[in-house]
């Protein structure tokens, strides 16, 4: 699974600079067993494909857009979306956003009582100190093989900080094989509950295991509210019952339930440059932003995987809209309806990611340099796509290695530029 950030905007309200960056995730199978104890843990094959968790979150439903070229605003126009019978429900953004000022608030708090993100002292969870040091070098392994890109960076953060980001990687990654393992089709609804229920187990300071050690102990030092955990799981729930998303809405909020909840996950790990200007509330928007990005990014190269599972993570509505259908998918030819829907794809990603550079230096200044490499190396696999001639049926877009070496210096240089010491919203209000 490709999880990666996404963007939340606030209904009818201005939509921030952004910034995001991007992790893998698979591991541990929570098998659904009546031993609720019985817990399988391997090592993904290389070469292994899983199914990936990332959906093309479109504008055409709740965003509108005008001249990418002009890079003229873009707005956000409705709250509310109606549904079948004509009755007003609340969207997405909506539900989403309320779990971004949830969070926000609780970052806002600490830092008016300790005027930083840095991590409380050290609370000993049941063992001893030895083990939870065992446990974090276990995660630090784990994210070390499987995200070496992203490693690297961690490395230029505090040692609080990278090994809590490891933690909540290796999380991630365990909860993912829940449903996209090796053994994933064991798995049903009571096996997430069960597994929700080691979360809150762990949020009380009662971990299961080593790995549920490391966690409890990062969300008792910064202030990471469960709430993303939870929301992630129940994405788990959705991939279970769900393979198609008629429209951006039902897209939205599965993005968010997989892959944004990474982003509030993350954030008051990463911390908060102390010189930026930017609003709390607008550089979560933003941590998200970069998410859309990588998740079309991932959505637009794994076309052909995904059809040849049943899946299409592409919204219906704009399929029909281009004159295709799911059977064009699993035809797997590429036509110029589909490089014409391909391009407008590919042209709003790109947007996505130039509006996230904007709010990569909002970041603490340590936590830059794995955001802007992640970006860098994403968006590079567009290219890549129209290299290809937008045939992502058949040929699968990646970088290169030469060109992953060279984007490292690249995004370690743009990590040292400072926040601006003026922040300002990047688009009007509608």
């Amino acid at each position: 699974m490709y999880v990666s950030l996404q963007w939340v905007v606030t209904p009818n309200c201005q939509i921030s600079n952004s910034f995001g960056y991007l992790v893998t995730v698979h591991k541990n199978l929570l098998l659904d067993s009546p031993n609720r104890n019985l817990m399988f843990s391997g090592r993904t094959k290389k070469g292994h494909k899983q199914i990936r968790r990332s959906s093309p979150c479109t504008l055409t439903a709740d965003l509108r857009y005008s001249s990418l070229k002009n890079r003229r605003p873009f707005s956000v126009f409705s709250s509310m979306v109606a549904n079948p019978s004509g009755e007003m429900t609340m969207s997405s953004e909506q539900k989403v956003y309320e779990v971004v000022q949830k969070q926000a608030a609780l970052v806002k708090k600490q830092m008016r009582s300790t005027g930083d993100f840095e991590a409380k002292p050290d609370v000993l969870l049941p063992g001893t100190l030895s083990l939870l040091s065992e446990a974090y070098d276990r995660c630090c392994e784990v994210c070390a093989e499987y995200a070496k890109t992203f490693y690297l960076g961690t490395m230029l953060m505090t040692p609080e900080r990278r090994r809590a980001i490891w933690a909540i990687y290796v999380w991630c990654r365990r909860t993912d094989e829940l449903v996209d393992g090796p053994n994933a089709s064991h798995i049903t609804p009571s096996a997430l509950d069960r597994w929700e229920s080691r979360l809150e187990n762990l949020y009380k300071g009662r971990p299961f295991d080593m790995l549920d050690a490391a966690l409890s102990d990062t969300v008792a030092k910064f202030p990471v509210d469960i709430q993303p955990f939870r929301d992630m799981i129940e994405g788990m729930r959705m991939d279970l019952r769900k393979s198609r998303y008629k429209s951006f809405d039902e897209l939205y909020l599965y993005c968010y339930y997989v892959a944004g909840t990474v982003g509030l996950m993350s954030v008051p790990v990463m911390g908060i440059a102390p010189e930026s200007q930017a609003t709390t509330e607008s550089v979560y928007n933003a941590a998200l932003a970069l998410g859309i990005a990588n998740q079309l990014t991932n959505i637009l190269r794994d076309v052909g995987e995904d059809a040849r599972r049943g899946r299409v993570y592409l919204p219906q509505d704009e399929l029909a809209q281009a004159g295709l259908s799911d059977e064009d998918i699993f035809a797997g030819k590429v036509t110029e309806k589909w490089r014409n829907f391909m391009k407008k794809q590919i042209a709003r990603a790109r947007m996505f990611f130039d509006e996230a550079e904007k709010g990569v230096t909002e970041l603490s200044s340590a936590s830059r340099w794995p955001v802007w490499a992640s970006l860098l190396l994403y968006r590079q696999i567009l290219d890549e796509i129209e290299a290809n001639d937008y045939n992502n049926f058949t040929r699968r877009a990646y970088v290169s290695k030469p060109k992953k070496i060279i984007a490292l210096p690249i995004a370690y240089a743009k990590s040292l530029v400072p926040p601006s010491t003026k922040f300002s919203p990047l688009v009007t209000k509608a």
